[in-house]
């Protein structure tokens, strides 16, 4: 009898660290994923939303509750490709996600654009993805045209496009918003050269180093997305400055952009 009482006791105890462990996986909500970088791109995002509890996935928190009255997961990944993909597939390996919202900062790469400008993406590509040959850097998407919504670019779903577009208008004026092309790589710009670079190959407005990746895991599993990007610099050889006197209002009109979008979801 006692062996067994033990025994019970043991199953007992391993049944809760398992529901513990999987208590993402229970959610049954649907909830719309917002995602950024560094922590003080989700700083108001997380001063706003009512926290239901927080899982811990690999190191990362994501924080699920309710902002302004859409069910939600937010998380800040980390800055770069690889830690932005990582998370982004944790949180939809395991919870319930509709749509993905990625906010954060960016440098502007268009003539047209200036810091504290928004950027609404229209489409994404990596632009540090190819070929090292002897004559040099050789680009190329890395991704069959099959799976990309249009040839070597991976594009934003137009009705969530249209949804910050309009929220953006709303908080920092219609002037100041752009669509377009936002290129993603594993690098921090901070050269006219590549910037002009960027325009000519790429016909981008601004530069960043989550986006594309955010994209290319959202393609695999079918769900809409969009990128929403604040300009904190012109991705020019003053950008380090610049996003040190700009960066932290820069992320927060990003993330006013997102409550925008979900008092608008709420009609």
């Amino acid at each position: 009898m006692k062996k067994l009482i033990c025994l019970l006791i043991a199953v007992c105890m391993v049944t809760s660290l398992a529901a513990c462990g999987n208590q993402a996986q229970t959610e049954v909500e649907e909830r719309i994923g917002i995602i950024s970088a560094m922590d003080n791109e989700v700083a108001l995002l997380l001063s706003e939303v009512e926290i239901d509890h927080v899982d811990t996935i690999g190191g990362v928190d994501f924080h699920v509750g309710t902002l302004h009255g859409q069910p939600v997961v937010i998380m800040r990944s980390g800055i770069g490709k690889v830690l932005a993909a990582s998370a982004a597939t944790a949180m939809l390996n395991n919870y319930p996600i509709s749509k993905v919202i990625f906010t954060g900062i960016a440098g502007g790469v268009g003539d047209e654009t200036q810091v504290l400008d928004q950027v609404i993406a229209t489409r994404l590509v990596q632009h540090d993805c190819g070929t090292i040959t002897n004559d040099g850097f050789v680009w190329s998407s890395g991704v069959a045209e099959e799976e990309m919504g249009e040839k070597d670019f991976y594009a934003c779903d137009p009705e969530l496009v249209d949804l910050a577009f309009e929220a953006a208008v709303q908080v920092v004026g219609k002037e100041h918003v752009f669509k377009g092309t936002i290129a993603t790589g594993d690098q921090f710009v901070s050269s006219e050269e590549y910037v002009q670079k960027l325009q000519q190959d790429f016909d981008a407005i601004a530069c960043e180093m989550e986006g594309a990746s955010i994209a290319a895991v959202c393609t695999q599993y079918g769900l809409p997305f969009v990128v929403i990007r604040a300009m904190s610099d012109k991705a020019d050889g003053n950008a380090h400055e610049s996003i040190d006197n700009m960066g932290d209002l820069a992320a927060d009109n990003s993330s006013r952009i997102v409550i925008q979008m979900m008092d608008a979801m709420r009609g």
